[in-house]
């Protein structure tokens, strides 16, 4: 009775799950109206577009991403690596528009005319959809992130005088977000199948060249967050390693997070506590980055003592009462602080905490590193040089 009963509880499920289509024809904003560029056909995989999740109106940060699911350039992996994460960037204040590009059959430079043309969509309809356009990103995950780290090296230039508006805007973002991303297309840790379908059997290696963006690189190239797991045998960390070492190479900002274990494809990780957390290191980047708002800095100074005496070694940190701006911090030495005006507080109010860490004594220093309560300090960030001197009592 009892096996029955759970066999026809999970028949019931499959009915359930089956018959709510993901996706449905209306939902898709074409790229091309009239039809793309090199279409073969007139189906539906011969038509690019995007599937729109505008933030709440009440949470809207003006920051917007095109979101590149993966599948090796032959399938799109449109929930775990597109609707989900849409909904998770929603929930930060993002809009999100997850990219329906053209795959194989469809070769070069097809998927990248498409990424390209979604930027330039997003930016040239900016005030429409309720964005900033100078903070539009690109985001993609295993062979999506490969067509995005294409968007980020490679740009479509603004046409100024094209009657078409889409085509009078750049379609370089602004920045851009690599998730366990394909990147070369010429190494040994390549993934094949991208490239195969992407480049064909005996791609011309000038072709090949041109579109392994760990040699696309450049100063233009937008600040770039990376996550990768050392586990991944799909697509090996190295690719992300690579993206990363170029990127410092021509000083362009970036971040990368590499945990130890997880396999290819984990989307958001719902289920692992610890690789979970890189969406959280994400919104920190995004946010610190001054990417969720329009932000001026400015440089802060100060002296922070203890019932009159300097803290020895500590740390101060300046929290917008603005959740998408930026949270700068210092580290306090023998009472003294100092942040430039680069990775300074955002102008306006902002709480001040101090955080203790002991002596650089030898010896035990539990007193010392006791907790210290700032709850209830604020301060106003001026525009030019700020100068906070802060005495706490025990």
């Amino acid at each position: 009775m009892l096996a029955r009963f759970w066999m026809g509880a999970l028949m019931l499920c499959a009915v359930v799950v089956t018959a709510v289509p993901i996706w449905s024809a209306e939902d898709l904003q074409p790229l091309w109206p009239n039809g793309a560029p090199g279409k073969v056909g007139d189906e539906p995989a011969d038509k690019p577009g995007f599937w729109a999740y505008p933030a709440a109106k009440e949470n809207n940060s003006g920051t917007a991403v095109v979101v590149c699911p993966g599948g090796g350039y032959g399938i799109h992996a449109v929930d775990h690596e597109g609707t989900q994460v849409a909904r998770w960037l929603n929930s930060i204040g993002v809009s999100a528009y997850v990219l329906k590009y053209r795959l194989a059959p469809y070769k070069h430079p097809i998927p990248m005319q498409d990424v390209q043309r979604a930027m330039q969509h997003v930016r040239a309809h900016a005030d429409k959809l309720g964005i900033n356009p100078k903070r539009i990103g690109v985001m993609g995950f295993s062979a999506g992130g490969h067509l995005a780290s294409t968007c980020a090296t490679h740009f479509a230039e603004a046409k100024p005088e094209a009657t078409n508006p889409v085509e009078r805007v750049s379609s370089r973002p602004d920045f851009a977000v690599l998730c366990y991303p394909v990147i070369t297309m010429t190494e040994s840790f390549g993934h094949g199948g991208s490239k195969r379908n992407l480049l064909g059997e005996n791609p011309d290696p000038e072709v090949a060249k041109f579109v392994s963006s760990e040699l696309q690189v450049t100063p233009q190239t937008p600040p770039t967050f990376l996550f990768h797991t050392a586990e991944d045998t799909g697509v090996p960390v190295e690719n992300a390693l690579a993206f990363f070492a170029a990127c410092r190479k021509h000083k362009v900002p970036a971040e990368m997070h590499i945990y130890q274990f997880g396999p290819h494809g984990v989307g958001l990780a719902p289920a692992d506590p610890a690789l979970s957390t890189w969406k959280d290191r994400l919104h920190d980047w995004l946010r610190n980055s001054a990417l969720l708002a329009d932000v001026q800095r400015a440089a802060v100074k100060g002296k922070i003592t203890l019932n009159g005496e300097p803290l020895k070694w500590a740390q101060v940190r300046f929290r917008s009462t603005n959740p998408f701006q930026p949270v700068a911090f210092a580290m306090i030495r023998n009472g003294g602080y100092s942040i430039d005006a680069a990775h300074g507080p955002a102008l306006g109010v902002n709480n001040l905490e101090v955080i203790t860490m002991g002596d650089v004594a030898p010896g035990p220093t539990v007193v010392d590193s006791a907790a210290l309560n700032t709850e209830g300090i604020v301060v106003d960030v001026k525009s030019g040089a700020n100068v906070f001197d802060i005495d706490l009592r025990k």
